[in-house]
């Protein structure tokens, strides 16, 4: 039965936001995800580790799949760090049975960790990567594994509700600046790929859902804000099917080169 934009709109508007679980989206939205497996990647380094940090861990969502793809291995001191408080207390609940201390730490502060603590750290999509913090916090020999958004990612989306973006803007997050961020901390980027993937949104739910979790697409996104561009949307869709948008992916695995003598 088909379901009205104020039904709909209702329903995006209703869905909690906290943790980075979007199965919530199932039969409603789609996103191809990169080749290269992030997650199950990340499980494959977490088996090796000794010391790990796992960065804006989100609800710890992530990191979980990982950790029990890793099982029974898992690091001996496993740590993570999320600013937002509901997402923090998500993510104690969902990490404390393997063992992870979730800190609460800003995006944008000092990581709470003395020098070469750790011998891998991970990151999927930070916010921005503080890549002195990173290198200072590896121990000589160990490695950065992430996967980073990347420049204009769903900006189809993005620009339908703002308008067409500066081009500073469609730029930012650019691999290959951040390449030289890592190299000028003294890191060794060893593997850099990027990724466009296609995403489609079936219902207008679907987005005000993902407007209101991903909060940095539309700063300041409210139903009642962008009502009109709400119902120009819900028609296409409805008239001619899903919106199609295109996220960006970038996977960096860097290294801090061993200190001299030692074995990495």
């Amino acid at each position: 039965m088909d379901r009205t934009f104020e039904e709909l709109v209702a329903e995006g508007a209703a869905v909690p936001t906290d943790g980075w679980d979007f199965s919530w989206f199932a039969g409603r939205a789609t996103e191809e995800r990169p080749k290269w497996g992030y997650a199950r990647s990340a499980g494959e380094r977490l088996a090796r580790a000794r010391a790990a940090l796992d960065l804006q861990t989100g609800g710890g969502e992530v990191l979980d799949f990982a950790l029990r793809q890793a099982a029974p291995a898992r690091p001996t001191l496993l740590a993570a760090t999320e600013g937002w408080p509901p997402n923090a207390a998500r993510a104690t609940a969902l990490l404390a049975p393997h063992g992870a201390v979730v800190v609460a730490a800003q995006d944008t502060a000092p990581l709470p960790f003395a020098d070469a603590t750790f011998d891998l750290v991970l990151s999927r999509h930070p916010v921005t990567p503080d890549w002195p913090e990173i290198a200072r916090v590896l121990r000589p020999g160990g490695t950065y594994f992430a996967q980073h958004v990347g420049p204009a990612s769903a900006f189809e989306l993005v620009e339908y509700f703002l308008g067409p973006q500066p081009e500073a803007v469609r730029a930012g997050r650019d691999p290959e600046r951040e390449r030289e961020g890592a190299e000028a901390a003294g890191l060794e980027v060893e593997e850099l790929r990027t990724a466009r993937l296609r995403m489609e949104f079936h219902d207008i739910a679907a987005v005000v859902h993902f407007l209101r979790k991903v909060i940095w697409m539309v700063p300041g996104f409210t139903v009642e804000a962008y009502e009109d561009r709400l119902r120009a949307l819900h028609g296409e869709i409805t008239a001619t099917g899903p919106f199609v948008a295109h996220s960006t992916r970038q996977l960096f695995v860097a290294r801090k080169p061993a200190a001299d003598g030692a074995v990495a």
